[in-house]
Parts: C-alpha cells; sequence; structure tokens
C-alpha cells in the first residue's frame, strides 16, 4: 500500500512520505545509485584481476542492491517531475535526465538479473561480457547525473518561484551583521612586512602586523 501511495498518489499525500515533498524525496534517493553502482563496477573489475571471492561477493551484492535503487530513484524522479515548477528549457532537459536514467536502470537490471540467474554458472568470459554492460551502464549513470546537475545548479529546478523571488532579494540585501560584529577586513601581508614584524618582535601570525616595541635605553630608530 505504501508503494502504490507512493506511486499512484496525489501530491500532497507524496509530500507527507517521511516529512519530504516529492523533489526532495528524489534528491535523497538518487544518492544511492551512484555509490552502489560505482562500487559494484570497482569490485567486479577487481574480482576479474584477482579472482577473490570476498570481491566478487561484494560485487555482486552491490550491483544488484545498486539496480534496484536505480529503480527507486527513477520512479521518485517521475513524482518529481509533476511536483515542481518549471518552463520549456527545465522541461527539456528533464526529458534527457530521464532518458539516461531509463537507459541506465536497462543496462543494470539486465545485469542484475543476469547475475541472479548465472551467479553460480558464468564462465571468465561471460563475467567480461557482464561486466562491459556495467560499464556502458555507468556511461549513462553519469549523463543522468550530469543532466540532472544541470537541472538544480542552472535552472533551480525544485525551488519555488515565490522561494527564488525571496532568496534574490535576500542577496539583493546583503549579510547585515549584529550589534558589536564586524568583518575582520585583515588584509595578507607582504613577505617584506611579515619578515619586518617577525625581526622586530612584532606579531608573527601571517597577515597581521602590530606596533613593537623595544627595551629602555635602545636608540630611535627609523621604520
Amino acid at each position: 500500500m505504501l508503494l502504490s501511495l507512493f506511486l499512484h498518489g496525489d501530491a500532497a499525500a507524496a509530500g507527507g512520505l517521511f516529512g519530504y515533498d516529492a523533489p526532495r524525496l528524489h534528491a535523497v534517493l538518487n544518492d544511492f545509485p551512484p555509490a552502489l553502482l560505482v562500487v559494484g563496477m570497482l569490485f567486479e573489475l577487481a574480482y576479474l584481476f584477482t579472482k577473490r571471492e570476498s570481491l566478487r561477493s561484494a560485487a555482486y551484492w552491490s550491483l544488484v542492491v545498486g539496480a534496484a535503487s536505480t529503480a527507486v530513484a527513477l520512479f521518485s524522479g517521475l513524482r518529481a517531475e509533476d511536483a515542481i515548477e518549471h518552463g520549456q528549457a527545465i522541461h527539456d532537459i528533464m526529458e534527457a535526465h530521464e532518458r539516461f536514467a531509463w537507459i541506465t536502470l536497462g543496462c543494470f537490471g539486465v545485469l542484475a538479473v543476469w547475475r541472479l540467474l548465472r551467479e553460480t554458472k558464468m564462465g571468465r568470459g561471460e563475467r567480461w561480457g557482464a561486466a562491459a554492460l556495467g560499464l556502458v551502464g555507468l556511461v549513462f549513470l553519469v549523463a543522468t547525473g550530469r543532466e540532472g546537475g544541470e537541472l538544480v545548479f542552472d535552472h533551480a529546478a525544485g525551488i519555488s518561484t515565490e522561494a527564488m523571488e525571496a532568496e534574490l532579494e535576500n542577496r539583493a540585501a546583503g549579510h547585515e551583521h549584529a550589534e558589536g560584529e564586524a568583518h575582520d577586513e585583515t588584509m595578507p601581508a607582504a613577505a617584506g612586512d611579515v619578515t619586518d614584524s617577525i625581526a622586530d618582535g612584532g606579531d608573527t601570525a601571517v597577515g597581521v602586523k602590530t606596533p613593537h616595541t623595544h627595551a629602555p635605553g635602545t636608540p630611535d630608530h627609523q621604520d
């Protein structure tokens, strides 16, 4: 029932899932596929070169769970697509992001089923073939992430118009300090200033040159 609510429920219902709305939930879930799939492929390649059984097992579980997490992240993205305000520019990037995500899921979904059915029977040649499919999947995984990053960082996808307007006003107003608080305006000192400061007994901290004093009876000199 929870899965049905997630996939078919209205936006308000999805917004209440674990306290996240659909875009924020997608932002959380889409961290898992890159971590699991990249690490899984590294384990798989390491196993192919070393034949260590522990690496094979780690690769198997990372790739199978990673494929499942890719499916969850993709469907959360479909919900997020319907929940965010967007124009044509965001829509076009979103379509490319979704297309690459489906291809990624296809590659790793086939790989996961392949491994589930053949894990104990695969010869070395077959394992290299499965690894090649996984490497292709990683290319599309990177493409998916690149499009997702462009959505967020270049077009502020998922940020409401009201929130963007408020942030623009906040930035235009500048940063105000509480009473008694001030910026640290100290600039890094030139190398000669620091050397003079140290030689004359001043503060040795880089960027700080403080007045110095002399012992009684020291002849006057010019700085």
